[in-house]
């Protein structure tokens, strides 16, 4: 049989669907034909005509490469080898995704349902790989009736994506910086304005080491270069790489320095913590609930900032309130509690961002007197 793709779709009709039923004209023509062993007793079963079931048998065939029913003078009509093969995959396959497919037919039919609530808010929001905002998104949509579509990005793809109108808010990740970074600020200045881009304080969390249990924790970040550890990385634009790179600029030392650091690339926590457990790699960079995840050892580097951000003029609309009242609810430090190194910082307050970067160059006036734009 020729290789084919398989599409999944699925329909809006009047009736329900009962349990984890999947329909495939296909699969009900040959469940039809072997059952009543001729097209003419099929067809009148499944309520079509002769010419409509004998013209879709063969165009099945065409597509197929081969034959699906053997036909013999006088007897019934029987599925080839091949099509009873076929049917028979396509049943154990029906039978083993029963619950996914129930689940997932469930899901759809409860976000439809939200579609018809003209109190439903929905608002796009790009930000850097975290474990938290799954769960904001949970608790936004329960509290507030607000659908959070959430789509994971590098900082800065976020942040781009922002001023391209993209995403109404965008979510990034800052250390605590007791001065300014050449790293951070060439990354950043030219995705944030003062004055036109306002933050919302969420949550703070803590990034370090992540090692499998019994491994050595480097001294310091030279000791890197020494090659005792194969190192994975963060795709780059990502926060956590921006983060390495300026510990690497303190530390003096070049990226191609650190075995791994331009070769092994990940886009998530996770994708580096599942590295680092299956012990393609001895080290990386990322978040404490990523190592508690994987049984990993970790060793604390930094706490920083993950912030939302949006245009200044999107700050009232609904949804942006309602997102900042969710952030501003106790649930919201309660659903916290649970991942390890996580915590609120200044969650739903409206921060300028000369306040929440202490460090970020501040606009000096273009003639005497007056005030630093923020």
């Amino acid at each position: 049989m020729p290789h084919r793709g398989i599409h999944l779709r699925y329909t809006f009709e009047d009736r329900g669907q009962q349990g984890a039923e999947i329909e495939n004209p296909l699969f009900d023509l040959l469940s039809a034909l072997q059952r009543h062993g001729s097209i003419s007793r099929a067809a009148q079963a499944q309520g079509q005509s002769y010419r409509h079931m004998w013209g879709a048998l063969k165009q099945w065939e065409t597509v197929l490469g081969t034959a699906l029913v053997l036909w013999a003078k006088g007897r019934h009509a029987r599925l080839t080898p091949f099509a009873q093969r076929l049917l028979w995959a396509e049943r154990q396959a029906r039978t083993r995704l029963t619950p996914h497919v129930e689940a997932l037919r469930s899901e759809l039919a409860r976000v439809f349902a939200l579609a018809d609530d003209p109190a439903l808010q929905v608002l796009d929001l790009f930000a850097s790989h975290d474990l938290g905002l799954p769960r904001l998104v949970a608790l936004a949509e329960a509290q507030q009736a607000l659908h959070l579509s959430l789509r994971f990005a590098g900082s800065e793809e976020a942040l781009r994506s922002l001023l391209d109108g993209r995403c109404t808010v965008a979510g990034f990740h800052v250390p605590r910086l007791a001065q300014a970074s050449p790293v951070f600020l060439r990354a950043l200045r030219p995705l944030l304005q003062p004055g036109t881009h306002k933050l919302i304080g969420s949550h703070w969390r803590r990034q370090g080491w992540m090692l499998r249990p019994g491994t050595p924790v480097p001294e310091n970040v030279q000791a890197l270069a020494q090659g005792g550890w194969r190192f994975v990385n963060r795709q780059a634009g990502s926060g956590t790489r921006l983060l390495m790179d300026h510990l690497l600029q303190q530390a003096g030392l070049e990226p191609h320095a650190v075995p791994g650091y331009l070769t092994r690339n990940e886009q998530t926590h996770v994708a580096v913590a599942a590295a680092v457990a299956a012990g393609s790699a001895d080290l990386g960079l990322g978040i404490e609930a990523a190592a508690s995840e994987f049984g990993l050892d970790f060793a604390p580097l930094v706490d920083e900032d993950y912030y939302l951000v949006c245009l200044k003029p999107a700050l009232e609309t609904p949804a942006v309130r309602e997102l900042r009242a969710t952030l501003a609810s106790a649930a919201w430090a309660q659903t916290l509690q649970g991942l390890p190194g996580y915590g609120v910082q200044r969650p739903g307050e409206v921060l300028s961002l000369t306040r929440a970067l202490p460090w970020w160059p501040r606009r000096r006036p273009k003639s005497g007197g007056g005030h630093d734009v923020a």
